[in-house]
C-alpha cells in the first residue's frame, strides 16, 4: 500500500460525513437567519446555541456507552436517517406556514442529540477503517472536511437563499443526509469486540468504566485537559472577535477576516493530510498548542486589521495539526471497545468548556476589561501605555491574556512526563492482522 493511500472505506465515510457537515451548515445559517427575520430578536437567535449546547453536554455519557455496545455503522446510518427525516418536516411546517421560532430550537435540541451518537462513532470509526500508521493523515483529511463545511456552507446558504428559499435549502441539507446514507451502506465498519472480563451493564455504568479509564491514564487525562482549556480559549475568542474588529474596522472587513482564518483552516488540514504532521504526536498538540497561543495574543496588541488577519490565517492553520494530532493518540491510545465512551467523555469537556467561555467572554468585556483601558480606566496609565486606550482596546488586553495563558498552560503540561511520553505508551486500539484495512482497495 502506498504511503499516501487511505482505505476506500474511510474515503467514502470521509464523504459522506463531510457533505452532511456541509448540509447542517447550510441549514444552520439559513435557520438562524429565519429566526432574526421573523422574531427581529437577537436573544431568540442566541437561544439556538444554547438550545444545541445542552442535549451535547448531558447526553454525551450514554451516548458513548451505547456507541461502544451498538453497531456503529448503524448508529450513523439511523442518524443520517433521522436528521433526513427532521429537515423533511420543517420544510413541510414551512410549507403549510405554521413553522413557529419553538420547531427551530426543537430540531436544533434533537440535532444536538443525534450528533452526541454521530461524533463517537465517526471519530471511534475512523481507527477501525485506516492502518495505525495513517490516523494523523487520516484526522488531517477529516478537518479539510470540516473546513470545507464552514467555509461553503455559509456562502452557499446565504446565496441559495438569495436565489431559492428557506425550503430550498433545506430540501438539500436532507438530499445531504441521503447521500451519507448512500456512502455507509456501501462500506462496512468492523465491529470492536468487548474485552473479555467486561460483562454487559446498564449504560450509566458502562459510561462509568469509560471515565475510571481516562482518569487512571495521567496522560490521556492531562491531554483532556489541555483540549478542553484550549476548547475554552477558543469560545471566548470566538465571541470577542468581532467586538475587536469592530472597533477599528467595518462589518465587511470582519467577513474577510472569517474567510481567511477559514482558508488557514483548510490549508492546515491539507497540509495535515499529506505530511501527517509532527512524528511524535503530542507534540503536535503540544507545541503548536504553544505557538497558536502566541499569534492569539498577538490578536490584541495594536488595532491593525492586516495585524489580525496574518495571526489569524497562520492560527488557524495549526488547529487541525492540534485537533488531529488529539484524536490520533485517542484512537491509538484508547481500547477500540472503549472509544465511543472516552470520544463522549471528550466532547462533554469540550462542549462543557465552551459553554462557559460562552457565558465569560461578554460581562468580561462589558464590566471589566473595557471599562479598565476606557480614557481614565485604572489599567489605562499602565497596559494602556503598552496596547493602547478606547474602544476594543480591553478585549485586546483579553486577547492577549487568552493566548499567553494557552501557550503557558501547554507549556506547564509538556513539563509533566506522563503527558509529554504518552506517544510511547503502547498501542492498544491497532486493528487486527486480518482485518479488512489492510487489504482492501485504496485511493
Amino acid at each position: 500500500m502506498s504511503r499516501l493511500a487511505l482505505s476506500r472505506s474511510f474515503v467514502l465515510l470521509w464523504i459522506g460525513q463531510m457533505l452532511s457537515g456541509i448540509g447542517s451548515r447550510l441549514s444552520s445559517f439559513a435557520l438562524g437567519l429565519w429566526v432574526l427575520r421573523t422574531t427581529g430578536s437577537t436573544t431568540q437567535f442566541a437561544i439556538t446555541f444554547i438550545v444545541t449546547a445542552l442535549p451535547a453536554i448531558f447526553a454525551a455519557p450514554l451516548a458513548g456507552a451505547l456507541v461502544d455496545r451498538w453497531d456503529r455503522r448503524r448508529i450513523l446510518m439511523t442518524c443520517e436517517v433521522l436528521s433526513a427525516l427532521l429537515m423533511g418536516s420543517l420544510v413541510l411546517l414551512l410549507s403549510l406556514g405554521h413553522l413557529a421560532v419553538w420547531h427551530v430550537y426543537a430540531v436544533a435540541a434533537m440535532t444536538s442529540l443525534l450528533d452526541s451518537f454521530r461524533n463517537p462513532a465517526f471519530l471511534a470509526s475512523v481507527p477501525r477503517l485506516v492502518a495505525p500508521d495513517q490516523l494523523p493523515r487520516a484526522n488531517g483529511l477529516v478537518h479539510s472536511g470540516e473546513a470545507a463545511a464552514s467555509i461553503a456552507g455559509p456562502l452557499l446558504a446565504g446565496f441559495l437563499v438569495a436565489t431559492l428559499d428557506f425550503r430550498g435549502v433545506l430540501l438539500i441539507d436532507a438530499s445531504t443526509f441521503v447521500i451519507g446514507l448512500i456512502t455507509l451502506s456501501l462500506i462496512a465498519i468492523p465491529r470492536a469486540e468487548p474485552a473479555p472480563d467486561e460483562e454487559r451493564q446498564s449504560p450509566w455504568r458502562e459510561a462509568q468504566i469509560g471515565w475510571r479509564y481516562v482518569r487512571d491514564q495521567p496522560g490521556l487525562l492531562g491531554l483532556l485537559k489541555v483540549y478542553g482549556y484550549n476548547h475554552f480559549v477558543f469560545a471566548v475568542a470566538s465571541v470577542l472577535i468581532a467586538p475587536l474588529l469592530l472597533s477599528f474596522t467595518t462589518a465587511q472587513w470582519v467577513g474577510v477576516q472569517y474567510a481567511t482564518s477559514g482558508a488557514g483552516l483548510l490549508l492546515g488540514g491539507l497540509a495535515m493530510t499529506l505530511t501527517g504532521g509532527l512524528k511524535k504526536r503530542i507534540d503536535g498538540v503540544l507545541v503548536f498548542s504553544m505557538i497558536g497561543g502566541v499569534f492569539l495574543a498577538a490578536h490584541g496588541v495594536y488595532p491593525a486589521f492586516a495585524l489580525v488577519v496574518v495571526c489569524g490565517f497562520v492560527l488557524f492553520t495549526m488547529l487541525p495539526a492540534i485537533d488531529a494530532s488529539n484524536n490520533s493518540l485517542w484512537q491509538s491510545k484508547v481500547p477500540a471497545q472503549l472509544q465511543g465512551r472516552c470520544f463522549a467523555i471528550q466532547e462533554l469537556v469540550l462542549n462543557a468548556a465552551m459553554a462557559v467561555g460562552y457565558c465569560l467572554a461578554g460581562p468580561l468585556s462589558d464590566y471589566v476589561f473595557e471599562p479598565a483601558l476606557r480614557e481614565g480606566g485604572w489599567l489605562a496609565g499602565s497596559v494602556g501605555w503598552v496596547i493602547g486606550v478606547g474602544p476594543g482596546r480591553g478585549i485586546g488586553l483579553m486577547f492577549v491574556l487568552i493566548g499567553l495563558s494557552m501557550s503557558l498552560y501547554a507549556l506547564r503540561a509538556y513539563l509533566v512526563p506522563a503527558i509529554r511520553r504518552i506517544d510511547e505508551i503502547r498501542d492498544v486500539a491497532a486493528p487486527e492482522p486480518n482485518n479488512r484495512v489492510l487489504t482492501e482497495p485504496s485511493y
